[in-house]
Parts: C-alpha cells; sequence; structure tokens
C-alpha cells in the first residue's frame, strides 16, 4: 500500500523515548492520520542500568557542550534496543490478527540536544538500521524540519490530543508531565490548538531523588510529601528567564539545574521541586485562552499521588488522569508518532503556528523504507 496516496486505515506503531531515561515505549494504532479508529496492543521496556548510565553521560555531555551526539556505538545500541521492543510487542498475546503487520513505524528516537534558539535538535536513533532489521517502513526526524523552519519542534503532540478528544469536553487542556511539563489546549473551533512547555516535569524530582536517595524517582511523592517545601528556593526557581516569554515555546530536559537547592535535605528538595512543577503548570494554564472544562493528565507525573494532590489543589479547573477519557497515559506519547508518521506520509501538518510557533502549519517527517 502507498500510504501517501491512500486515505485508508493503516496500523502505525509508534516508539517513544524521548527525553526519559526510562526506556521505550511502543504502541500499535489503526489510524488513517487524522482520526484513530482503534487502539492495539503496547509496552513499556525499561532501560538496563549500564545502558542508562551511557546515555545520560552522553546526554549530560551534550547539553555541556552544545554539541550533537556523534557516538555511532551507542545509537546503534539503542536502535537495537528499538527493535527488540518492536518484536517483544509483536511476540505478545494481544498483537494477532490486524495487529501482527504493522505497515509504518513512527521513531521518535532519543532527544540528547534540544535548542530551538539556535536551531539545533537531535534525537539520535538510526532509522536505516530499524528499517532494515523490521522490515517496516519508518518515518524519524520529526522535530528536524519545525526547527528548520523557525519553529520550536516541541510540543508535537497536540495534533494527536485534538484527534483523540471528544468535542463535547472542548474547551479542554491536556498537561504531559514527563522529563518536562508540556499543555496543550483545545478550544471549540476547528484551529483552536494552542501548545507550549510549561517548565519542568519529573526531570528535575528525578535527578534530585537519584543523587540524594540512590533511587529512580520518588515513588508515588511519597519523599516530597514528608518534606517542606522552601519558599525562597522556590522564588528563585521561579526566576528562571524562561517563564518571562509567550508561547509557543519549548524546553530541554536540561534547562534547568539543582545549583539553587544545594544543602537541603532529600525530602526538603523533593517537596520544593514537586512545588515548582505545579506553579509553572497552573501558570501555564493561565495562560491559555479560556479556563477548561478540565485539565487531563497524561505521562509518568500522573503516578505521583503527591504531585496529582498539589496539582489539584492549585488548578482553577478539575485535574483528571486522561483514562477519565478512555486513553492510555502511559503510551500517548507513543500512540501519537505512531499517529503522525502516518500524517506525514499523506502529507499533512504537524505542527502548526500556535503549538510551535512556525508560520504556518507544516508537515514534516522523513520516510526509510526497507533496503530489501
Amino acid at each position: 500500500m502507498n500510504l501517501s496516496e491512500s486515505n485508508g486505515t493503516v496500523i502505525a506503531l509508534g516508539l517513544m523515548s524521548g527525553t526519559s531515561l526510562d526506556g521505550v515505549d511502543a504502541a500499535l494504532i489503526e489510524t488513517d492520520g487524522e482520526t484513530v479508529s482503534d487502539v492495539g496492543p503496547s509496552l513499556s521496556v525499561p532501560y538496563p542500568d549500564d545502558f542508562r548510565a551511557r546515555l545520560k553521560q552522553a546526554v549530560e555531555e551534550a547539553a555541556r557542550t552544545d554539541t550533537l551526539t556523534t557516538d555511532a556505538s551507542l545509537i546503534a545500541d539503542l536502535t537495537s534496543f528499538h527493535i527488540d521492543c518492536v518484536r517483544a510487542l509483536a511476540a505478545g498475546d494481544g498483537a494477532k490478527g490486524k495487529w501482527d503487520s504493522p505497515q509504518i513505524i513512527g521513531f521518535h528516537g532519543h532527544t540528547t540536544l534540544h535548542r530551538p534558539a539556535i536551531r539545533i535538535t537531535q534525537q539520535i536513533g538510526d532509522p536505516d538500521q530499524l528499517a532494515n532489521e523490521t522490515m517496516i517502513p519508518v518515518v524519524a526526524n520529526f522535530r528536524v524540519h519545525d526547527v528548520e523552519s523557525g519553529g520550536q519542534g516541541a510540543p508535537l503532540a497536540p495534533v494527536f490530543h485534538a484527534s483523540m478528544l471528544n468535542s463535547k469536553l472542548k474547551p479542554a487542556a491536556i498537561i504531559n508531565i514527563g522529563g518536562v511539563s508540556n499543555i496543550t489546549w483545545i478550544g471549540p473551533g476547528p484551529d483552536d490548538l494552542i501548545a507550549f512547555d510549561t517548565g519542568p516535569g519529573n526531570g528535575l524530582m528525578d535527578a534530585w531523588v537519584e543523587e540524594k536517595t540512590g533511587k529512580r524517582f520518588d515513588d508515588e511523592g511519597k519523599l516530597s510529601r514528608r518534606g517542606n517545601v522552601d519558599s525562597k528556593v522556590l522564588g528563585k526557581l521561579l526566576e528562571h528567564q524562561y517563564f518571562t516569554l509567550d508561547y509557543p515555546k519549548s524546553l530541554d530536559r536540561s534547562d534547568f539545574s539543582l545549583q539553587a537547592l544545594s544543602g537541603m535535605s532529600p525530602s526538603d528538595g523533593a517537596a520544593t521541586l514537586l512545588a515548582f512543577t505545579v506553579r509553572t503548570i497552573v501558570a501555564g494554564l493561565k495562560q491559555c485562552p479560556g479556563l477548561p472544562s478540565a485539565l487531563y493528565v497524561t505521562g509518568g507525573g500522573r503516578h505521583n499521588k503527591t504531585l496529582m494532590e498539589q496539582l489539584n489543589l492549585a488548578s482553577p479547573c478539575p485535574v483528571l488522569p486522561v483514562e477519565e477519557e478512555g486513553w492510555n497515559g502511559d503510551m500517548i506519547e507513543a500512540q501519537a508518532f505512531a499517529f503522525m508518521a502516518v500524517r506525514s506520509m499523506r502529507g499533512l501538518p504537524l505542527t502548526f503556528t500556535q503549538t510551535t510557533g512556525v508560520n504556518a502549519a507544516l508537515t514534516g517527517g522523513s520516510l526509510t523504507n526497507p533496503a530489501n
């Protein structure tokens, strides 16, 4: 099937690593690039500790030097890990019938550096290796064209959010709490779509907890619940120049540091960083054109009970996990890249003036076919 010439639905597979150092999400959907007709099986596969350490080192080095990662061994191993995820999903009990033969893969790769102000964004991973070893066409490099065209290159998922949201709920907002947090505001009109990064998500909290306790994250927010927010430190964090910018705007995971928390106890630091995330999400929500009917939460942050409680207390509208609408909040990003792969093949726009700041609606992504 020539996807660029077809208006019918296809089975698309999305692979998402993003800015998270946790692992890879893989998800199957049936879509024509405009609506989603069915949602298939999915899985998450964590990175082994040794590989995660290598990836973390590469990301930190890229941020420190503002240079692109050229480690061929790391890129090949990252791609091999994604290939293993494709095979694991195909071998699962749910990948039967129409789900056993995806026709296209949307491959995000792992973000090592995101500097749209200087027209640089890098998501490592080898689409040729992925296509040749899975024998499935791959669409990758989703952010590059947008950044080269003057856009922020992020967030990209809003077009998928809009396709999934029940029109009766509009206006509504969706907040993805990943390494950073990004908001999508969807208004009642067909072109009422706004998106931007609000500030930190889990990234700073995870880095703090790992540094102070050796654990990967604050399980259910138990550590932050025991701590006290330091208002002076929080105020210093909120002075970051990013919060003076108008949207559209986007962040790199490394744009914030833990320097201001020097000398704090593990629990107080965790509580203060959690408050930082909550305050910036609510501030972003208030920047949107109108109060939404609800703020729907997706991403890993919604598993943090303390974060969800504090967000509920601070938000001017109800805060609900996206599962309230039947979505899988752990797989939204992977599903989004499956959806965008089909849009890319059909030449449909992925980014818009009010989501990334490009001058006009813009398609993106590059296709790699298997060599054989």
